[in-house]
């Protein structure tokens, strides 16, 4: 009879022809509760070893569950059967593998949604896990296994009633004619200066010569760089090339120091400093616009000199909430971690990096800084890309951490009220503001901004202030950015006194 012959073999991943019936034993496994033990270990900063057993009876439950299902009427077609005929031993046979993928899915999200609710874990990733690696044995428990990242573990202090140092300013008349200036030379026209001397704010035009212990390792032809306080190429900032540059006219050479980043791509050559000999050619100064109605209407919806001079206040204003806000962040992040000793690993810091760039980036946007000003401090940032990263996410983690016990959350209006505000400032519309948001990945960003101001505004409000006066050397300097690089791709071997050490007396300017 044909339900007495013994089936061929399936070939190799033959899946289940048929679902079982919705029945209410679908809930029963979404609410599956398991006997499990985990192991948790500490393997380095912020991260740990995460082993799960799991205890064989409630696998051999589900077994049980699945492959009654199939030999109900609804059971799949089995080769020299008729239907609903195939003895279970065969079904299970012919079907053990697909059943076993089956449960193991349902098995490890249940685990896996079980061990965050049981787990005190704050994972800062998806766990370092691929499910197609492990599989359930035929006998004794299953047991899965997987890295993670989770948020340091600290101690919050007291942090209402902290008492802050504020800075606190009154902007004179000619700071505010110096940011007037700031804002209109983008629309002036690059003359030559008579005499051609330079000063703070001119352009000069130069031939650089770059050494390291004494040999040249680049030569630069005609390089067009405005004079600020910092210079930032590609690979590197100079962080004293204003005062290098004033006074200097066409047929001198001034020599600045330039600091290598990091990440520079000539191991020798990284974080250390070296020298740029600057043979000036010619040095340039901004003639300004005419301040017309037509002009002012145009680039900054104002329409009188006065109503200028007033925006020109409010932006001075709003950069030194900033500042406030900024310091403030710093000394609260001392007080926190001066308790308790941080280490973050590097592999993280590196995948957190554009994160924390793109959050610093809207930082400086909301406190009204140009293009330009952004674009210089930028660069600043990515010169030392994990000490800055560093004490990013150590903020990121402290504000977070208040944001939890304060509960304080951020919703959909939240988000959208901020993408309005930005596309107020930049005068672009809503729709396009979210759209590169959305393609440039940043609504996280976004997200942890606003969690962090709103943290940040509690700490504030309930703090006690002692203001000190804002010194122009306490404000951050602004920076030139310049499209070359100081060190070539490649280079030759280091001099043979070369240390390889980097240097690390680089002034924290940010």
């Amino acid at each position: 009879m044909a339900d007495e012959r013994t089936p061929p073999s399936d070939p190799p991943g033959t899946t289940l022809v048929a679902e079982p019936e919705t029945t209410t034993q679908d809930q029963e496994e979404q609410d599956l509760k398991l006997q499990q033990t985990v192991e948790i270990k500490d393997i380095g900063p912020c991260k740990k070893h995460v082993k799960v057993t799991i205890d064989r009876a409630v696998i051999d439950k589900q077994f049980d569950k699945r492959f009654t299902e199939l030999t109900r009427s609804n059971q799949p077609q089995v080769r020299g059967f008729r239907p609903g005929k195939a003895p279970r031993k065969i079904i299970e046979k012919q079907y053990y593998d697909s059943v076993a993928e089956e449960i193991k899915s349902r098995v490890l999200m249940a685990s896996l949604e079980q061990l965050a609710e049981d787990q005190a874990i704050s994972p800062l990733s998806p766990p370092e896990f691929d499910p197609n690696l492990v599989s359930i044995p035929k006998e004794g428990p299953f047991v899965y296994e997987f890295d993670i990242e989770v948020r340091p573990e600290f101690e919050l202090p007291n942090y209402k009633g902290m008492k802050l140092r504020r800075p606190v300013h009154t902007y004179t008349p000619a700071e505010i004619e110096a940011e007037k200036r700031r804002l209109l030379e983008p629309h002036g026209q690059l003359v030559p200066k008579e005499p051609p001397v330079a000063d703070l704010y001119d352009t000069i035009v130069a031939d650089v010569t770059i050494s390291y212990q004494g040999k040249e390792i680049n030569k630069l032809s005609e390089v067009r760089v405005r004079v600020e306080p910092q210079l930032a190429l590609s690979d590197g900032i100079a962080y004293d090339f204003g005062e290098k540059m004033k006074g200097a006219q066409p047929g001198e050479t001034r020599v600045v120091d330039i600091t290598l980043s990091q990440e520079n791509r000539v191991e020798y050559l990284r974080g250390v400093k070296v020298q740029a000999a600057f043979a000036i050619q010619d040095v340039k100064t901004t003639r300004l616009p005419e301040l017309t109605q037509s002009f002012l209407e145009e680039h900054f919806m104002v329409s009188t000199p006065e109503m200028f001079t007033e925006l020109v206040q409010a932006v001075l204003q709003r950069r030194l909430e900033y500042l406030q806000r900024q310091s403030a962040r710093q000394q609260i992040l001392e007080q926190i971690t001066a308790a308790s000793d941080w280490e973050l690993p590097q592999d993280l810091l590196r995948k957190q990096a554009r994160k924390t760039l793109a959050r610093k980036i809207m930082e400086m946007q909301n406190a009204g800084l140009t293009d330009e000003q952004i674009r210089g401090r930028r660069r600043v940032l990515e010169q030392d890309v994990l000490k800055n990263t560093a004490a990013a996410l150590k903020e990121h983690f402290v504000l977070q951490k208040i944001a939890e016990v304060e509960k304080i959350e951020i919703d959909d209006d939240d988000i959208d009220r901020e993408i309005e505000r930005i596309a107020e400032q930049s005068g672009e519309s809503y729709r396009r503001v979210k759209a590169r948001l959305e393609k440039e990945d940043l609504m996280e960003a976004v997200a942890a901004d606003l969690l962090e101001r709103k943290a940040l505004d509690l700490i504030l409000a309930h703090a006690v202030y002692e203001d000190y006066e804002l010194k122009p050397t306490d404000q951050p300097a602004d920076v030139a950015t310049v499209e070359v690089q100081a060190a070539p791709d490649t280079a030759a071997p280091p001099p043979a006194n070369s240390s390889d050490a980097p240097t690390s007396d680089s002034p924290n300017t940010t």
